[in-house]
């Protein structure tokens, strides 16, 4: 299914949520989980700055979701993210059982940015969300939010 107007919305939220991150001193990274009806029920950006690299937006929206939701309501469900889960993020993706995913830049797209940037590689394989959860429904990389997402990127302190 084509990035509709709707989407882009909420993906300009993740990318909104990612910026919030970024002047926060953290990794710009944000993600809404929207509910079936429209409603955003959950959003949050990267939590990564104290040292514990497992607060990312997209596990939260995993956790959040398994306590609130039924099963149904998280499959119904669509989590817009400023990009694409990375591994660990997927999997609770999967685990949980949620629903579409819609990402404003994908893992490639990252980790091609972030080699010309001059970063370090990331400790774990940077895969595409169907690698892990191959039943998966996604859509991205949106190109005018991917040229955001890369500014971003941009503007990260270089280690």
């Amino acid at each position: 299914m084509p990035i509709t107007d709707t989407d882009r919305t909420f993906l300009t939220r993740a990318v909104d949520l990612a910026e919030q991150a970024l002047k926060a001193g953290d990794e710009p990274f944000g993600s809404v989980l929207v509910s079936a009806t429209g409603e955003t029920l959950f959003e949050d950006h990267n939590h990564v700055a104290g040292g514990d690299h497992t607060q990312h937006p997209e596990f939260a929206i995993a956790r959040w979701a398994a306590a609130h939701l039924t099963p149904y309501e998280r499959a119904e469900a669509t989590v817009y993210t400023s990009g694409e889960h990375c591994t660990m993020c997927a999997a609770a993706h999967g685990w949980v059982g949620l629903g579409r995913i819609v990402y404003a830049s994908s893992s490639e797209q990252l980790g091609e940015w972030l080699t010309d940037l001059g970063f370090p590689p990331a400790p774990v394989a940077t895969l595409p969300i169907t690698t892990i959860v191959p039943q998966a429904h996604v859509d991205g990389p949106d190109p005018d939010l991917a040229r955001r997402v890369r500014e971003l990127h941009e503007r990260r302190p270089r280690p």
